[in-house]
Order: structure tokens, then C-alpha cells, then sequence
């Protein structure tokens, strides 16, 4: 299981910002090991949003992202209390999903 997503949600005026740190590889299947051998390809393919109850993010991820992606964003219409769930899957079946509070 990868680790803990770390999610930050908070009001700014009428504008709430999402800022989420994934810990993942992020393995694109090119690097190659001290020996030589191709290290297989391990990257997150999907990740969802929902905040208050409502889908606000549907992200489908390639290669092309770094390890460890952090991925924000700003939304209109989210109060304080609000419930921020971050869901992922990656490219071998594994999942995560954690959630945060709007403050």
C-alpha cells in the first residue's frame, strides 16, 4: 500500500485551494537498474476528486509526471467542513484514498 496522500484544502475569500502530495514511484518503464534491466513501468493512471459530495476532478495520469506529484487547484462554491476525498489507482491495480477537511 503506497503511503498517505497529504491533502490541504482551505478558504481563501470565496475560492477554496486543493493541494495534494501523492507519494508514488512513478515509473515510466524506461530507466534501466544497475544491471541493465528495465525497471518496470509503475504509474498512477487514474485520480478522482470529489469534494462536499460532489466530483470536481476526474484526471486520467500518464508517465510524463514526476515521482511523488503534487497536484492542486482552485474551486468556487465549497464552505468550510466540507469533506475533500482523493481517490488514485495505478497502473497495477493499486489503490488509495484518503480525505481531508475544508478549513
Amino acid at each position: 500500500m503506497a503511503d498517505p496522500m497529504k491533502i490541504r484544502a482551505q478558504m481563501k475569500g470565496d475560492v477554496t485551494e486543493v493541494r495534494v502530495l501523492m507519494g508514488h514511484a512513478m515509473e515510466t518503464g524506461q530507466r534501466k537498474d544497475a544491471a541493465g534491466k528495465a525497471i518496470p513501468a509503475h504509474f498512477i493512471q487514474s485520480m478522482t476528486v470529489d469534494v462536499g459530495g460532489k466530483r470536481m476532478v476526474d484526471a486520467q495520469i500518464g508517465t510524463s509526471i514526476s515521482r511523488n506529484p503534487v497536484f492542486g487547484f482552485k474551486m468556487k462554491g465549497a464552505k468550510a467542513g466540507d469533506k475533500v476525498v482523493v481517490s488514485w489507482v495505478d497502473n497495477k491495480g493499486d489503490k488509495r484514498t484518503d480525505e481531508a477537511t475544508v478549513a
